[in-house]
């Protein structure tokens, strides 16, 4: 019978296609959206920022989620996957304070300023970054799983303190774009919000191709490195069979 292994993956590029179609979609409404009559074209840039701070949410939820399975199921994929999904999140949360200065600096003055939502923004870098740090300082793969799995599930913890910052301490940051807590409600333009939808239904497919591509490359490089230790045992093993095998013979 074939192995698994081997059969051809056409769910990953099915999924990127219909990743890029939704995409192109949502740029298209993006640009041609009517301009904000207060800020002109750089409205805009909401079709991008929104949803990749979306996505950075979606993959810290996933990394706790990934986490708490590995934990009650003790399976490596689950920490992988939480791997991958951490990594995915470090990613966009960048790109998301990268975004969100080029909107302040024409609309605050200012790039970066210590308000709630960005300080908590940027103190995820901190948490997600030591996540991926302290991966690489231990080298039990199961010590290193459990341990991550415990800072990814606490870790979540970002994402609900982060959406509520701009309610609980008001500053200079806009309160909630897409309202979840007493209904959910899109606070803009009806127009806007079909192209803000279609992007963050992209950006969601986009979080699932990333994650399911980076999952099958740390799967691979884990059965690599497997292989390697194999090869490095056996080979230690058949130096030592030499060595016992000449002092039988000189003695």
């Amino acid at each position: 019978m074939q192995n698994i292994r081997n059969k051809p993956d056409r769910a990953t590029p099915a999924l990127g296609i219909v990743t890029a179609l939704l995409l192109l979609a949502g740029l298209w409404l993006s640009l041609t959206a009517p301009l904000d009559a207060n800020q002109g074209a750089l409205v805009r840039l909401m079709f991008v920022h929104v949803p990749t701070a979306w996505l950075s949410y979606l993959a810290y939820a996933g990394t706790g989620l990934f986490g708490l399975l590995y934990l009650i199921k003790r399976e490596g994929r689950y920490d992988r996957l939480a791997m991958s999904s951490a990594e995915i999140g470090v990613l966009f949360t960048v790109a998301t304070i990268v975004g969100g200065m080029l909107w302040a600096k024409p609309t605050w003055g200012t790039y970066w300023v210590w308000d709630a939502r960005l300080t908590t923004t940027a103190l995820s870098l901190v948490v997600y970054g030591a996540y991926l740090l302290i991966r690489g300082l231990i080298d039990d793969p199961e010590r290193r799983a459990r341990v991550s799995a415990v800072i990814g599930v606490v870790g979540t913890l970002y994402i609900p303190v982060n959406y509520m910052a701009v309610e609980w301490w008001r500053g200079v940051h806009q309160t909630q774009t897409l309202k979840l807590l007493g209904g959910i409600r899109f606070e803009g333009a009806p127009v806007y919000g079909i192209a803000l939808l279609v992007m963050t239904a992209a950006f969601t497919l986009l979080y699932f191709f990333l994650l399911r591509l980076r999952g099958i490359l740390a799967a691979r490089q884990e059965r690599r490195e497997e292989r390697e230790f194999e090869l490095s045992t056996d080979s230690a093993s058949f130096g030592k069979l030499n060595g016992e095998l000449g002092e039988v013979r000189r003695g």
